[in-house]
C-alpha cells in the first residue's frame, strides 16, 4: 500500500496488480485468470446441471436457469432482433451475460473479491468476438460493396458532406465501436472496484484510530457501495449483451 503522508494507505493501481501463482514456460497465471477460469466452469456447469436432464416439470435449478435464459432471449435478443431473426443468436447472448455478470459478481465475493472485468484485457477480447461476428455477418449479408456502405453510412442525400461523414463513420464502426464497447464495461468495473477498496480500507484505518465514529459511517458506505455495485453488475452485463445484439441488427438490416 503506498502512503500518502497521512498513514491513510490509499488504494491506487497496485489493487490492481497481483503475483503469479505460478509461472510455467515464461507464462504467468495470477488470480484474475484464475478467477476467469473458474466463472467458465460455473456458468457451463449451472446450465449443463439444470438442462442436461430436463424434465417437463422444472426443478428449483432449471427454473433458475429458465428464467435467465428467457430474460436474456425475451428481454434483450428478441426486443433487439426479433423472435426470428434473433433466435439463433439467443445462445451467444445468454453466454455473455452470465459469464460478463459473474466475473463481474467476484467483486463482493469474500476471499475473490475483484472484477475480472476491471482487467481491461478480458473486456477487449469480448468486444472483438462482437466485432468479428458484426464484420463477417455484414459481409456475409450484404457483401463487400454492401459492407463498404454500411461502415461508411453512405447516403448519397448527404451531398457535399458525404465524403467527411463517410471518413467518420469509417474510423467509428472499424475501431472505436470495439473500443468504446470494452471500455464501458471495462472502466464501470474498475471504478467500482476502487471505490469498494478505498471504503473498506478507510473503515478499517478509522476503526483503528480516535475516529472510530467515522469508522461507522465508512462501513455503513461500504455496505451501499456493496449494494450499488451489485446493481451496476447486472446493468454492465446487460448494456453489453444490448449493444452486442444491437450491432447484430445493424449487419443484418437491409440498407438503400
Amino acid at each position: 500500500m503506498s502512503d500518502n503522508g497521512c498513514g491513510f494507505p490509499a488504494p491506487g493501481l497496485n489493487s490492481f496488480l497481483f503475483k503469479p501463482l505460478f509461472t510455467a514456460g515464461g507464462f504467468e497465471f495470477n488470480k484474475v485468470m484464475l478467477l476467469a477460469l473458474v466463472t467458465t466452469a460455473l456458468v457451463v456447469a449451472f446450465f449443463w446441471a439444470a438442462f442436461g436432464n430436463a424434465k417437463v416439470v422444472p426443478g428449483k435449478l432449471q427454473l433458475a436457469a429458465e428464467a435467465g435464459y428467457d430474460f436474456v432471449r425475451r428481454g434483450i435478443v428478441y426486443e433487439t432482433l426479433g423472435k426470428k431473426e434473433g433466435e439463433k443468436y439467443v445462445p451467444l447472448a445468454v453466454s455473455l451475460f452470465f459469464f460478463i455478470w459473474i466475473m463481474n459478481i467476484w467483486s463482493v465475493i469474500p476471499l475473490a473479491q475483484f472484477p475480472v472485468s476491471s482487467v481491461i484485457a478480458f473486456p477487449m477480447v469480448l468486444a472483438a468476438i462482437v466485432w468479428i461476428l458484426w464484420v463477417s455477418l455484414t459481409f456475409k449479408k450484404h457483401g463487400f460493396v454492401g459492407f463498404f456502405k454500411n461502415v461508411t453510412g453512405y447516403d448519397k442525400s448527404l451531398g457535399a458532406v458525404l465524403p467527411l461523414v463517410m471518413v467518420i463513420e469509417f474510423f467509428s464502426n472499424l475501431f472505436v465501436r470495439p473500443f468504446t464497447h470494452a471500455v464501458r464495461l471495462f472502466a464501470n468495473m474498475f471504478a467500482g472496484h476502487l471505490m469498494l477498496v478505498m471504503f473498506t480500507v478507510a473503515s478499517w484505518y478509522l476503526l483503528n484510530s480516535y475516529m472510530i465514529p467515522a469508522a461507522g459511517v465508512s462501513f455503513v458506505m461500504t455496505m451501499i457501495m456493496i449494494l450499488f455495485e451489485l446493481f451496476v453488475q447486472a446493468v454492465q452485463a446487460y448494456v453489453f449483451v444490448l449493444l452486442t445484439c444491437s450491432y447484430i441488427q445493424g449487419a443484418l438490416a437491409e440498407h438503400h
